[in-house]
């Protein structure tokens, strides 16, 4: 059996070495975009927004929601929760894409998933009635547009929600507020405001 030398110790140590430096550094996991702050929602009349942690994914309740079917399964993905004392909450959801033709095709599919959805919902389920509003375009970035939705069950629900989808680059991001009521509450011109911080806080 050959004896090991010390210099052969050495020039062992020294591969190893080369090897690992070849290699690089672990791959850091991705960075999440900036996302909104509780100051930036809608301000509620009676009380103060409380954000929670920005938590990677989309969240799996998300897979049952007709107006953002084209979310789900999405991987380089953050979402954000926000809640006041009442009856009023929030969520931002954030998805990077490989690239800008990606993020381009990710925010058409989403454009029509937020514009058909009230008649989606009908079609669904009869008792509920539904109704769809085009707010229109804001000119932030690659742009957003914002939408509202007004359902209300034959048992007298009633809840409304604005929606909003914006894009910077290959980033992509979702603003979802919702309360229960209708349009008369809905605060569109303070959620315009809330989606133009959200696109600009991406990068």
């Amino acid at each position: 059996m050959p004896k090991r030398t010390r210099a052969g110790a050495l020039l062992a140590i020294a591969v190893t070495g080369l090897t690992a430096a070849l290699a690089g550094p672990a791959a850091a996991a991705p960075k999440a975009p900036g996302f909104l702050a509780a100051a930036d929602l809608p301000p509620h009349p009676s009380s103060s927004w409380t954000a929670g942690k920005v938590t990677a994914g989309v969240p799996e309740d998300t897979d049952g929601d007709t107006c953002l079917r084209a979310l789900p399964g999405h991987e380089s993905a953050w979402h954000r929760d926000f809640r006041t004392d009442l009856d009023t909450n929030a969520r931002q959801i954030t998805v990077v894409l490989p690239d800008t033709r990606a993020a381009k095709e990710l925010t058409s599919w989403l454009n029509k998933d937020m514009k058909s959805c009230a008649a989606r919902i009908e079609q669904q389920d009869p008792d509920t009635e539904a109704t769809g509003k085009d707010y229109g375009k804001l000119a932030v970035e690659e742009g957003a547009h914002v939408y509202g939705v007004h359902t209300e069950t034959s048992g007298g629900a009633s809840d409304v929600r604005l929606l909003s989808v914006g894009r910077d680059g290959r980033t992509v991001t979702v603003v979802n507020w919702a309360q229960l009521g209708d349009f008369r509450g809905a605060p569109v011109k303070a959620f315009k405001k809330t989606t133009t911080a959200a696109v600009n806080k991406l990068h």
